[in-house]
């Protein structure tokens, strides 16, 4: 039985959600900033060194955590099917890759410059390249955005981020704990690509048994079906070395070919919200603010170098889907948060101190990561929270320039 202490602690986490979620309501704001400040305020870090008591990370918060990415990322398969994948494949295509060249590209220059090697330089690349799929989805929902035409390139954008990631969690994981064994990398991408193409088939023509598993009496054995499969799947994915929140947006697509998508979102969204607030704390209980005094300067500098980069990538993929100079500067906007993911590639650059990483590269590169995706998660949703005065400003002297520019051609 769970011991009396951890129930407390679990009505802490919850009430303090609640307390905070009511306040950022009241005050018009995204409660995901809210969230990560109440987790850095309540944990180890801040609590636990002004006070006798605070709240750590247990087994069940860092598996609410997983369950929280795992049910973000399934809202946003069930948003996004394989036919509105596949019609869309040229231009998400052509998104992904200029966001890849100009966002990876950028983060390898800048790790090279800051460690003057090619696994620290790989990592601060991953880092700073890929956006939040858990936050960024929270966003869109939360303001509206989600019907909108620019959430289309956002969200295919997000998928080609996603399956890029799975690899790159692949051959990261390959060289920091295989002491840099290219056969192991080799191998493990063909596992991951394997499990990907099984999910694609499992999308493509499961669409006649996802109808039937959805087709019950009763609301909870729709809910309790549709979860025992997603959080199956994604488990699965996760022991044989692919991200969990690939599969489960694949999941989503799966479900999403079915008739009963509206009827799962309104089932299963206070369960998303529910876990997701739950990773969002967790992001905060593991961030300790003291890191970030030795590797400031280097989180301002990539927060000034990165926040351009993915407004200019995010411009021209709206672009690439014919949206207008508003329209694709809100996905510029949008695209500039960052969260789960880079939180993985910190914990697995700390996987290889002393290895293939010195200990002092090792906690630098996790400190950093940890306190920009800090910075990056509370700019990304202010900039979509307030994006409207943003486009007052920018909108206006960007089309001037653009009909100079077309008017000297």
């Amino acid at each position: 039985m769970v011991s009396e202490v951890a129930l407390f602690e679990l009505g802490v986490l919850f009430a303090a959600v609640a307390l905070v979620g009511g306040i950022a309501s009241q005050l018009r704001q995204s409660v995901i900033p809210f969230y990560i400040g109440a987790g850095i305020l309540l944990g180890p870090n801040v609590a636990g060194r002004l006070g006798p008591y605070a709240l750590d990370t247990t087994e069940f918060i860092e598996l609410g955590a997983e369950l929280g990415i795992v049910f973000l990322l399934f809202f946003l398969g069930l948003e996004f099917n394989l036919n509105r994948l596949l019609a869309n494949r040229s231009r998400i295509g052509k998104a992904g890759t200029v966001d890849l060249v100009v966002n990876f590209g950028g983060g390898l220059v800048l790790g090279f410059v800051l460690f003057r090697a090619f696994l620290p330089a790989f990592l601060v690349a991953g880092i700073v390249y890929i956006s939040s799929s858990a936050i960024i989805t929270k966003s869109l929902i939360d303001i509206g955005w989600i019907a909108n035409d620019e959430a289309e390139p956002m969200l295919g954008t997000l998928v080609y981020e996603d399956l890029v990631i799975a690899v790159y969690l692949v051959i990261a994981s390959a060289l920091l704990l295989g002491g840099g064994d290219i056969g192991a990398a080799v191998q493990s991408i063909g596992v991951a690509l394997g499990v990907i193409l099984l999910l694609l088939v499992v999308v493509w023509f499961g669409t006649p048994f996802f109808e039937r598993v959805l087709d019950a009496a009763s609301h909870e054995f729709i809910v309790l079906r549709a979860v025992g499969i997603t959080v199956l799947t994604a488990g699965a994915a996760l022991a044989l070395g692919v991200s969990e929140a690939v599969a489960a947006f694949f999941i989503g697509m799966a479900f999403s070919s079915t008739e009963h998508v509206e009827q799962l979102e309104r089932l299963l969204e206070p369960i998303r919200d529910l876990f997701a607030a739950v990773f969002f704390v967790w992001i905060g209980l593991v961030t300790d603010p003291l890191v970030f005094a030795g590797v400031l300067a280097l989180i301002l500098v990539a927060v000034v170098l990165t926040v351009p980069t993915k407004l200019a990538s995010g411009y021209l993929g709206g672009r690439i889907y014919d949206l207008n100079i508003r329209q694709s500067l809100r996905v510029g906007l949008g695209m500039t948060t960052r969260g789960e993911f880079s939180l993985i590639i910190a914990t697995l650059a700390l996987s290889g101190a002393g290895t293939t990483l010195t200990d002092t590269v090792a906690q630098t590169i996790y400190a950093f990561a940890v306190g920009y995706v800090l910075v990056m998660s509370i700019i990304g949703t202010m900039l979509m929270q307030y994006s409207t005065p943003i486009e007052g400003a920018i909108v206006p002297r960007l089309s001037a320039v653009l009909s100079d520019s077309s008017a000297e051609n």
